[in-house]
């Protein structure tokens, strides 16, 4: 991209005014940039409820929080996991009974690299079930509420999706069969962004005050790398050093597109140099590939009919 709508130095939370009375959701945020981000919103006055699937990271994590911004800080967390369909909507009725208002809801959770195909308990390849079936369910059974507070939905994905196969393998959507890392967690990444480019379209089309975004971290220091394996977790704890940044600016994007106001359609968000690894946070190239709209409202179709979740659109 030419040029920075947000000038030389990109979008920073410096452009967040007061976010008292608005309140948060955020998967996968016990580490990472979803910690981060949290900590950046509880500090301009919101109330963030993380969605996670460890109970004592989240505790440990509610307790450092805490500790910086007072005991009586407004966070908290409910247990999901969004490898099983069933905590998820166990997590989304939770949510419904004692969340009244849903100011965005970031998608931010997400495994990587996981180097043995392995299924979740819903029988998807774990990376697209994860990242894509579980957020798509949680974000159909949320998106009422989200439409009632004018709110929004931000999908974190990743530069991964231009990699791999470059499609999504409709017709062995779990890798039955040559099934590698990397293919199948780039196949997961572009299943999320062609998911929030189609969710836009329809928003749109439909009148729905609700705002969808696309973003990705670039290369951040986060625990994503956990799920590597060996070889890839050794070359991770070296070149990390060298091409990634701090979590704390991975979440810049995500912060920007639950709060940045007249954000682009169809544009994805994130670091915009080193191959959009790090730097000023502004518009990067978007491949065509994640604007493909038969593929996306095949994938739509497809995720509705395995998840069991209809959506009002």
């Amino acid at each position: 991209m030419t040029g920075n709508p947000f000038g030389p130095k990109g979008w920073t939370p410096e452009r967040m005014g007061t976010l008292s009375g608005k309140t948060y959701l955020i998967t996968g945020a016990n580490s990472g940039t979803g910690f981060e981000a949290a900590r950046v919103l509880l500090s301009k006055g919101a109330e963030v409820v993380m969605l996670n699937r460890n109970a004592e990271k989240s505790d440990a994590a509610v307790a450092r929080l805490r500790q910086e911004f007072g005991a009586a800080a407004p966070v908290r967390f409910i247990r999901m996991d969004l490898g099983a369909l069933a905590s998820v909507r166990e997590a989304a009725a939770e949510v419904l009974k004692t969340v009244p208002t849903i100011d965005a809801l970031i998608c931010n959770a997400a495994i990587a690299q996981v180097p043995e195909r392995v299924l979740t308990v819903d029988g998807f390849e774990s990376q697209l079930g994860v990242n894509h079936m579980g957020h798509f369910a949680l974000c159909g059974l949320l998106y009422d509420r989200i439409e009632q507070s004018r709110g929004r939905i931000v999908v974190v994905g990743s530069a991964a999706y231009r990699m791999g196969l470059r499609r999504i393998k409709f017709e062995d959507l779990n890798f039955d069969r040559d099934y590698t890392a990397w293919n199948a967690y780039a196949q997961s990444k572009l299943a999320q962004l062609m998911f929030a480019f189609e969710l836009q379209r329809r928003t749109m089309a439909a009148g729905r005050p609700v705002g969808v975004y696309a973003c990705h971290p670039g290369a951040a220091r986060t625990g994503l790398q956990d799920s590597f394996g060996l070889r890839d977790r050794l070359l991770w704890a070296v070149l990390k050093w060298v091409v990634a940044q701090p979590a704390e600016r991975g979440a810049w994007p995500e912060l920007m597109c639950a709060t940045e106001a007249a954000l682009k359609p169809e544009t994805l968000y994130g670091p915009t140099r080193r191959g959009e690894t790090v730097g000023p946070v502004g518009e990067c190239r978007l491949d065509p590939i994640a604007l493909d709209r038969e593929a996306a409202a095949r994938l739509w179709k497809i995720s509705e009919e395995k998840t069991g979740v209809s959506w009002p659109l």
